[in-house]
Parts: C-alpha cells; sequence; structure tokens
C-alpha cells in the first residue's frame, strides 16, 4: 500500500503535467491565430499610395483569387434574349474575358450541349480568351451540376467566382446559387448576361442578391481587377475602357487630339 506521501507526490506530478500541456495547448494556438492572421494578410497592390486594410480589401474583387466563369454563350441561346441587345451582350463578354487575360485571372467556359438548337459558342470569346479551359456537360442544366466543371474550378484553388452566361435565370442563377451555398463568393456580370425577358432577368436578379451573389457589371470588373493608373501596362487598360464604352473612347480621341493640337508650333 502507497503511503500519503506518495500520493501527495503522485498528485504534485499530475499537476505539473497538467500545467505544461496547458502552456503547449496556449502557445500551439497563439501560434495558429498567428499562422491565421498572417495567411489573411491581403496581398499588397502596387502603385497605390495607400494598401487598404484587410477589411477594405475584403470589400473589393482580388484578382489574385478570383475566377471567371462563362457559362452558355452559345448563338443559338442568343437568338432568345430579350434584355440586352445582342451586340452589346456579345462585346460586353468578350471584355470581360481580355479582363481576366490581363488581370491573370482563369477563364472556365461550357455550354449545355454546342451541337443541338442551343448553338455553338460564340467565336470571338474563343479569340478574346485563348487560353480559357473549356469545360463540356453530360446534359447538366447547371454547371454546378457537372463534376469535371467542379473539379476545373476546384483546381484553381481560388474561391471568388466572377460568372456571366445565357440565360441569366438559369445558366447564371442556378450554378451561382450553389457555388455560394458551397462557400465561395460570387459575382453576377448581369450586363454580359441574357434572358428571355427583362422580368426573367430582374426576377433572376432580385433572387440571387437577396441570397448574397453580388450583381455587378463589366464595368465594376474592369475598375475593381485594375484598381489605378500608375502601373506599367495603363495602357492596355485604358484600351479595355475604350472598347467596353464607346463614348469613353471618344473623351480619351478628343483629349489626345487637343494636346496634339497644343503643341503644334504657333499655338
Amino acid at each position: 500500500m502507497k503511503s500519503l506521501g506518495s500520493f501527495g507526490i503522485a498528485a504534485a506530478n499530475v499537476a505539473a503535467l497538467a500545467a505544461v500541456a496547458a502552456l503547449l495547448i496556449l502557445t500551439t494556438s497563439a501560434n495558429a491565430q498567428a499562422q491565421s492572421s498572417d495567411s489573411s494578410k491581403p496581398t499588397a497592390i502596387p502603385g497605390l499610395s495607400r494598401q487598404p486594410s484587410a477589411a477594405a480589401s475584403a470589400a473589393l474583387l482580388d484578382p489574385n483569387d478570383t475566377v471567371v466563369l462563362l457559362l452558355d454563350h452559345q448563338t443559338g441561346l442568343f437568338q432568345t434574349v430579350k434584355d440586352v441587345p445582342i451586340r452589346d451582350l456579345r462585346a460586353n463578354t468578350v471584355v470581360l474575358a481580355k479582363i481576366a487575360g490581363l488581370a491573370g485571372m482563369p477563364v472556365i467556359y461550357t455550354a449545355s450541349e454546342p451541337g443541338g438548337p442551343n448553338g455553338p459558342i460564340m467565336d470571338e470569346l474563343l479569340v478574346a480568351a485563348p487560353n480559357a479551359l473549356y469545360v463540356g456537360r453530360k446534359g447538366e442544366v447547371s454547371a454546378w451540376d457537372n463534376a469535371d466543371f467542379v473539379k476545373a474550378v476546384e483546381a484553381t484553388g481560388r474561391k471568388t467566382l466572377v460568372m456571366a452566361g445565357v440565360w441569366t435565370s438559369v445558366c447564371v442563377a442556378f450554378p451561382a446559387l450553389q457555388a455560394l451555398a458551397d462557400g465561395y463568393t460570387v459575382y453576377a456580370v448581369m450586363d454580359a448576361s441574357g434572358d428571355v425577358s427583362a422580368m426573367a432577368s430582374e426576377a433572376a436578379l432580385v433572387r440571387m442578391a437577396n441570397a448574397g451573389v453580388v450583381p455587378v457589371t463589366t464595368n465594376t470588373i474592369l475598375s475593381e481587377s485594375h484598381r489605378t493608373w500608375n502601373r506599367s501596362d495603363a495602357a492596355q487598360w485604358g484600351a479595355l475602357y475604350a472598347e467596353l464604352a464607346p463614348n469613353y473612347r471618344a473623351v480619351a480621341e478628343s483629349y489626345l487630339k487637343a494636346q496634339e493640337v497644343a503643341k503644334e508650333p504657333g499655338k
């Protein structure tokens, strides 16, 4: 039988071990919090005179964490679009693809059935995004129900999705809502998407926005990706603004001409 003194020594040893264990837990927790803090620190944006805080950085799009998903921009479906001029829809989609290329955002595109009545994907998209990844579907209406498509998104390691497509109320809304439920931040580019009526598009916008999808326009994505004119590729970004907004192009052209005239002798 152990003496009372032995029990006292054992109890002291247990207390000491408990104290060491508690210290290790606290130290591990502190290190984990520090690592989490470091990993959540926003990436510095070159050209800004003030780097935004983590909260302010999270309020705007981060191209380094973004994938652009172009869904069913097919010429057969274009013939059913009634809420936006087809010319504008095609032009905005092309600019969106070019924004992705300039900002380093991967582009993944898909079609419900290119060989069927919905028609082939618009030709100019392939020219605007030559490095885009095409993922075919197996009859799924929502791209998020296709295993290969979701795997392609997951393979990028990015958690922000910029979506556009035809129809807005189906081909955009369905995967947008599903991806949002799966933990992604989702933007829906309304003017690079089209629907069978203005009512259908408006209803889709309300449904997505109420769920937490962020409705934007192509110009928003352009400016949030651009962020500053204090950059070496400013001319390329300027060209995209001019392509997206012909009126802005006219402003730039008149300004440049005025500058040329002002430099002429005798002026």
